[in-house]
């Protein structure tokens, strides 16, 4: 059974509402960085979402000495602060070291531990003894099953709070392959599982910046709800060309209400399957399990569902047929 994991005053698990962790990679303008949690916010709570800003203080892995690497420190923490109270919402951001650990515990929500730094022992220890929820990256170097030993490491430095990202596989050189039988063994580990969206788009190497090809995130988002995904991780930016960091796999801000609108708003078509018939018309009690439901709106489709069964979204997906491209 899949436990849960309290993030604030959300909780992600079996049973609970959809939750989207969104923001900017790293921390932008002020200005910018309200814009886009503000956006996120609005949407989530239009379908009935949960929703965990997220933004980097330092991007301590990037490829280039060239890079932007954000506010650092003292002055990211500060903003996620001030954008936590803005917001009302809970906050999340990474950590490099376990040095940083303590100071990032006393501002945000949830600790997040990158991909590449998840077999790192004393930094998987240093978040597990924060008294914070501890989000990991599965490494895309590593096998679902090897993340049972992360989950060791968390659980004996004293974490009860824990999730895991799945955020792609490596496939040669530059380039990430997600492996959905894989995405089923990791939530077996009995841990709340996320769905890295957009760093699965990635083509990491691929020169002194990561390519991307945001134009397949949807189509991720739709199968990993589908899957039964807990919560799903996408970047986004109004301006993905002035972003300063993972500019080629954002999404603009609108596509990425669209890649979330457009799997709960769709009518599900060709009921083959006697079990999605009858998680259905529980769903929908006016309707019989063998007519199909009419088109809900998003709004109707997520939340009053949830609210009314406790069914996921993903449980109400039949067949995804559209792709969302950026208008």
């Amino acid at each position: 059974m899949t436990a849960t994991c309290t993030i604030g005053s959300l909780e992600v698990g079996a049973g609970r509402p959809l939750v989207l962790i969104s923001g900017p990679c790293v921390l932008e303008q002020p200005a910018t960085n309200a814009q886009i949690g503000t956006t996120l916010r609005d949407i989530c709570a239009g379908l009935g979402l949960g929703f965990v800003f997220k933004a980097s203080f330092d991007k301590a892995n990037r490829s280039s000495v060239r890079s932007s690497r954000g506010p650092r420190l003292e002055s990211g923490l500060e903003e996620l602060a001030r954008l936590r109270e803005l917001l009302g919402v809970p906050i999340t951001t990474d950590v490099h070291d376990p040095r940083q650990v303590d100071r990032v515990a006393q501002t945000v929500d949830l600790i997040q531990i990158p991909a590449l730094l998840c077999r790192q022992t004393d930094l998987v220890a240093a978040c597990a003894g924060s008294g914070k929820p501890v989000n990991v990256k599965k490494g895309q170097f590593m096998s679902p099953a090897e993340m049972q030993h992360v989950l060791l490491k968390l659980r004996h430095g004293g974490a009860r709070q824990i999730m895991f990202t799945e955020r792609g596989t490596f496939f040669g050189y530059h380039k990430l392959v997600n492996d959905f039988i894989g995405l089923g063994d990791l939530m077996q580990l009995g841990c709340p599982v996320c769905f890295d969206v957009t760093h699965s788009t990635q083509l990491p190497g691929a020169g002194e910046t990561s390519g991307g090809r945001p134009e397949r995130a949807a189509l991720l988002a739709r199968a990993a709800v589908a899957a039964g995904v807990h919560a799903i991780f996408i970047e986004c930016h109004p301006q993905p060309e002035r972003a300063l960091s993972d500019g080629a796999a954002y999404l603009k801000d609108r596509l990425g209400e669209a890649v979330l609108v457009r799997p709960f708003h769709r009518s599900p078509r060709g009921y083959e399957d006697q079990q999605h018939r009858t998680s259905l018309s529980r769903a929908v009690p006016s309707r019989t399990s063998t007519t199909r439901p009419s088109t809900l709106s998003a709004r109707r489709g997520t939340s009053a569902v949830i609210q009314r069964t406790g069914i996921q979204p993903c449980e109400r997906i039949q067949h995804i047929q559209d792709v969302v491209h950026d208008d």
